[in-house]
């Protein structure tokens, strides 16, 4: 399994970085997780349309998710008209909150979209998923756990503390989790601090933890950057 940091920027951009995306490829398949602002363009300067079999969502704020539309624009009249698009694995009642930006005969058009459930594994592009609930506020958001050939891959998406993540990372070999901040919201929580996402991914006992989702000018050993790339 490889995973490859395409952006990572939290809510605001850093300094010529893309939003939320990460690219998974294990056995020829090719897993996008989640799909924010820069990650279609940054994708397409490789050259030609990016060949991606599935698009995961981990939730509808926009840094996450702000460039399916551009994505499905490339496929009814854009440089992949007339192609279908990867599949797209969006939370509980994502199809409506999408075709609250474009019609939804566009998006059956170029793309089928799939409604996960809280704790149900499903494949996608070559992979076994399995979503789990975390805590973000009033945004209903889940983390993912992402399997193949005994890899696994933990990713947070934006989450303030919860146990969920324990069971999310359990003895994962790479666990890719927010850090927002350096000290914890006040009020309700929706991101993590550094010393909280460690203490996670201990807990869990991830063999290894990467940050992300962390502003440029508050950088830390463990953060990633676009372009990264490791092999699980």
């Amino acid at each position: 399994m490889k995973l490859t940091v395409v952006g990572c920027s939290p809510a605001w951009p850093n300094p010529g970085s893309a939003h939320a995306g990460y690219l998974v490829e294990s056995g020829g398949g090719r897993l996008l997780v989640d799909c924010g602002p820069g990650v279609l363009s940054r994708l397409r300067s490789n050259g030609g349309w990016p060949r991606i079999d599935a698009i995961l969502i981990s939730h509808f704020h926009l840094d996450h998710c702000g460039d399916l539309v551009p994505w499905l624009w490339g496929h009814v009249m854009g440089a992949a008209a007339g192609t279908h698009g990867p599949d797209r694995h969006v939370p509980p009642g994502g199809l409506a909150r999408i075709t609250g930006f474009v019609p939804a005969e566009r998006v059956s058009e170029a793309f089928d979209v799939v409604e996960y459930e809280d704790g149900v594994p499903f494949a996608a592009a070559s992979h076994r998923v399995t979503p789990l609930r975390v805590a973000h506020g009033t945004e209903p958001t889940w983390g993912f756990r992402i399997e193949h050939g005994g890899s696994v891959l933990a990713y947070s998406a934006d989450t303030g503390p919860t146990p969920a993540l324990t069971e999310l990372a359990r003895d994962a070999d790479v666990f890719l989790c927010e850090a927002t901040l350096d000290e914890p919201e006040s009020g309700y929580r929706i991101h993590l601090t550094v010393e909280e996402a460690r203490a996670a991914a201990r807990e869990a006992n991830a063999r290894r933890l990467l940050l992300t989702h962390r502003p440029a000018e508050r950088p830390v050993g463990e953060l990633v950057y676009d372009g990264f790339e490791v092999e699980l």
